[in-house]
This record gives C-alpha cells, sequence and structure tokens, in this order.
C-alpha cells in the first residue's frame, strides 16, 4: 500500500495561516453541498412525488440513486484521479453537482430528476474521497486534527442543516426552488475552491488492487466498513422517511416539519461537537453510545411519538445521537489505517453512500408494502447490530 506523503508541502509551508484555513472551509464548504444535494429529497419526497406522479417509495430512488453511484464512484475516482491535481479534479466534480441540482430545479419529469441524481452521486463519490486526505497538506501537522473536524463536519451539518434548510426552502418557494438554491450553493463552492485552494499535484497513486488488500489485512478496517454499513443503513431506512413519520405517525402539522427538522439540525450540531472530543479519546465508546441512542430513538417512537412533547423529545435525541456519527465513523477509519488514509477515506465513503442507498431502497419497499412504522423497527434493528459489531471489537487496536 502506498502511504501517504505526511512531508508538508509547499502549499501548507508558504501560505498565511488565514489563507491556508479558508482553502480548509473552502473544501468543508464543497462536502457540505455535496452532501446535502445528495440527502436534500429526504425533507422534499412528498411534494416531489406528488408533482411528478410517483408514490413516495418511488421517490425515494432520489436518495437511493446517488448513493450506489457515490459508493462506485469513491473508489474509481480515487483510482482514476491518478497524478491529476486534486485542486481540479475537486473544481470538476463541484461544478458538476452545482449543474445536476438546477437540472433537477427545472425537471419535467422524474426520470429526468433519476438522471441528474446519477450526476450527483458521482460528484459525491469522488470528492468526499479526495478531499478526506487533504487536510494534511494544507495546514502544519499540529494542525491537521482540527482540520480534519472542520472537512468532515461538513458531512454532519449537510444531515443536520442543510436537509431542514432545504424543507423549510421546499415549503416556502416549492422543491424546485430548493433543488436551485442548492445548485447556486454548488457554484459558489466552485467558486471559492478556485480563489482560495491551492494547486494540489498529486503525492500519490493507488491502484485498484490495492483497496481490497486494505480490507482484507486491516481488521479495523474492516470493523469500520461493517459499523459504517450497518449504521448508516439502519440510519436511512428511517430517517429517509422522517417526513412521512412525522406526518402518519405524530400527526404532525406538514407546515411544521421543516421547523423540527431544523430542532433536529441544532441539536445534531451539538452531538457532532461532543462526538468529536469524545472519538478522540474512545472511539469504540463513543459509537456504542450513538447506537444505543438511535435503536432506542427509532424504537420508541411508534411508542411515544405519537404525542407533540414524545415526538420532539424523540427527535431531538435522534439529532443529537446522528450529529456524531460522520465523525465518528471517520475517526475510526484514520485511527484503523493512519498510513494509508486515502485508501482508507475512500472505502469508507464507498461503504458510506451505498448504505445511504439500501437504507433509502429497503425503507421505500417497507413503506409501500407495509406501513410507515415498520421502517422504524427495521432501522432500529440494524442500529442496535451495529452496537453489537462495534463491542466485539474491543480487542482491535482501534479505540
Amino acid at each position: 500500500m502506498t502511504a501517504v506523503d505526511r512531508s508538508t508541502p509547499p502549499a501548507a509551508g508558504t501560505r498565511s495561516p488565514l489563507r491556508s484555513w479558508l482553502a480548509v472551509w473552502a473544501i468543508a464548504l464543497g462536502i457540505f453541498s455535496l452532501m446535502t444535494s445528495e440527502l436534500l429529497p429526504v425533507g422534499l419526497l412528498t411534494p416531489v412525488g406528488s408533482e411528478l406522479h410517483v408514490s413516495d417509495g418511488t421517490a425515494g430512488l432520489m436518495v437511493t440513486v446517488p448513493g450506489l453511484v457515490a459508493a462506485v464512484s469513491a473508489p474509481l475516482i480515487t483510482v482514476t484521479a491518478g497524478r491529476l491535481d486534486r485542486r481540479l479534479v475537486l473544481c470538476v466534480l463541484i461544478g458538476l453537482v452545482g449543474a445536476a441540482n438546477l437540472a433537477s430545479a427545472f425537471a419535467p419529469h422524474f426520470a429526468t430528476v433519476l438522471a441528474a441524481r446519477f450526476l450527483v452521486g458521482v460528484s459525491v463519490g469522488g470528492f468526499w474521497a479526495i478531499a478526506g486526505g487533504l487536510a494534511v497538506r494544507l495546514v502544519p501537522e499540529k494542525q491537521v486534527p482540527r482540520a480534519m473536524a472542520v472537512i468532515f463536519g461538513g458531512v454532519s451539518t449537510a444531515s443536520v442543516v442543510g436537509v431542514p434548510a432545504g424543507t423549510l426552502a421546499g415549503e416556502l418557494s416549492g422543491w424546485r426552488t430548493a433543488f436551485a438554491a442548492v445548485g447556486v450553493l454548488g457554484l459558489v463552492a466552485l467558486a471559492c475552491k478556485l480563489w482560495l485552494v491551492p494547486p494540489l499535484p498529486a503525492t500519490q497513486t493507488i491502484r485498484l488492487a490495492e483497496l481490497p488488500g486494505l480490507f482484507r489485512e486491516n481488521a479495523g478496517v474492516r470493523i469500520g466498513v461493517a459499523v459504517t454499513f450497518l449504521l448508516i443503513t439502519g440510519q436511512f431506512v428511517a430517517y429517509t422517511f422522517v417526513r412521512p413519520i412525522l406526518q402518519d405517525i405524530s400527526g404532525v402539522d406538514p407546515e411544521l416539519i421543516s421547523t423540527l427538522l431544523l430542532g433536529y439540525g441544532v441539536a445534531g450540531i451539538v452531538g457532532n461537537t461532543v462526538a468529536s472530543s469524545w472519538a478522540a479519546r474512545d472511539v469504540r465508546r463513543t459509537l456504542l453510545v450513538i447506537a444505543v441512542a438511535l435503536t432506542a430513538t427509532m424504537a420508541l417512537f411508534p411508542l411515544i411519538g405519537t404525542s407533540p412533547a414524545g415526538c420532539i423529545g424523540l427527535l431531538v435525541v435522534w439529532g443529537l445521537a446522528y450529529g456524531g456519527v460522520s465523525v465518528s465513523l471517520q475517526t475510526w477509519m484514520m485511527k484503523a489505517a493512519p498510513q494509508a488514509s486515502e485508501a482508507a477515506s475512500s472505502l469508507f465513503v464507498a461503504a458510506f453512500n451505498l448504505s445511504i442507498a439500501l437504507g433509502a431502497l429497503v425503507g421505500g419497499l417497507a413503506v409501500d408494502a407495509l406501513a410507515t412504522t415498520s421502517v422504524l423497527w427495521v432501522g432500529g434493528a440494524l442500529v442496535l447490530l451495529t452496537a453489537l459489531t462495534a463491542w466485539s471489537a474491543r480487542r482491535t487496536q482501534v479505540s
């Protein structure tokens, strides 16, 4: 396995600290816009499905398609990028996602939306996998952990803020406006990268055959991929259909859903902050706490989420717990393979996005064939398996 070049490159050594951190924040903005694009349909399934004449389950394909594509594009783009300047690759990918969201905003048919969502998947997988290893090249070594927290904070923030904000925009001005706004955000992120991110020539190349080798030889990476798969699949079996859950189970007025999801988002920001410090000390126990909290939330929603107080309380706990997921999982993978961070990151991104797709697909089948409540039971069971898997890892070197 080719190790990451950890020497301080000219970009980090000659630029001012302010310019270096602006570059970090520009990349974080790119990840935020990409992940918001991927998850935006979560809060807009019902209005999109209604206007384009498809069921909630079929509308869930807007989450499934980019997730599947991102799972494939993460390792493929990491490998095929070869010796291309990483700044150029990131700019192309973020520009693509901006154009794809604008295409969705003007789509006359659901098939057109799905085609645009395919392009979103290409961008998400490639951008996230490459961006994961760039912190070490932008700031001095002692500041790398903080830079990584900022970059991957874009993933958590998209989940807990981007989706509620997109839902609110959709309720105020229509779902097409929400897609257009995220498209413009992508173009803004492109401009920031062109202006603030320095040239980043490739410092390593990865062969496709090396990725399964890392998976086979590193027990920590294998368990990290398994935990990611179970936890994210379980989350998105349920969370993809949070709008139907709030309407059908809790009886929430559609006009209040964006407000509740914003509360979920605020709780998620708190969860991300708390989990980042906990995971640095003991990532396994942090993931155990998160998995138990998510399992309890999903199991209790059909029982006590039918009242306003119960619904709000459970949604806040849900946001707190899920807000810490991305930073904890990324910390696990970096601790498991510190000398192969780009390869480990591509495996992590592939597993994360495949799980989003699978969760949305399974949840859609359950909603259409059974009932809205079923996604909570299925999701909760998968997250419970996450806790058992993380507990079994107590003898690995990851802690």
